[in-house]
């Protein structure tokens, strides 16, 4: 099993920045691709940002310029660094990772971090 542990969200200012990580722990093999999604209620929860272990990254268009994902491997963390925010990027923010235990590959989830954007 593998547990992951979001933190640093938060309340902050339309224009404020926020630095989210996520950290992964337990029976740990090899993690493949992480990223970060996020939720607003009443809706589905959508990608954001992914990285590859190698460090390509992927982002949804609406963030492209203001969101930047990186990870160490070294400690398995991803981080989502959020500058320039916008009312519109309120939500939870979840964590996932793509873990291969040598036989299985396995989705992991975090328990999410809320971010509050006033306008």
């Amino acid at each position: 099993q593998v547990q992951l542990v979001e933190s640093g969200g938060g309340l902050v200012q339309a224009g404020g920045s926020l630095r989210l990580s996520c950290a992964a722990s337990g029976s740990i093999f090899r993690i493949n691709a992480m990223g970060w999604y996020r939720q607003v209620p009443g809706k589905q929860r959508e990608l954001v940002a992914t990285i590859t272990s190698g460090g390509a990254t992927n982002y949804v268009d609406s963030v492209k310029g203001r969101f930047t994902i990186s990870r160490d491997n070294a400690k398995n963390t991803v981080y989502l660094q959020i500058d320039s925010l916008k009312p519109e990027d309120t939500g939870v923010y979840y964590c996932n990772a793509d873990h291969y235990d040598g036989k299985y590959l396995n989705d992991y989830w975090g328990q999410g971090t809320q971010v509050t954007v006033s306008s």
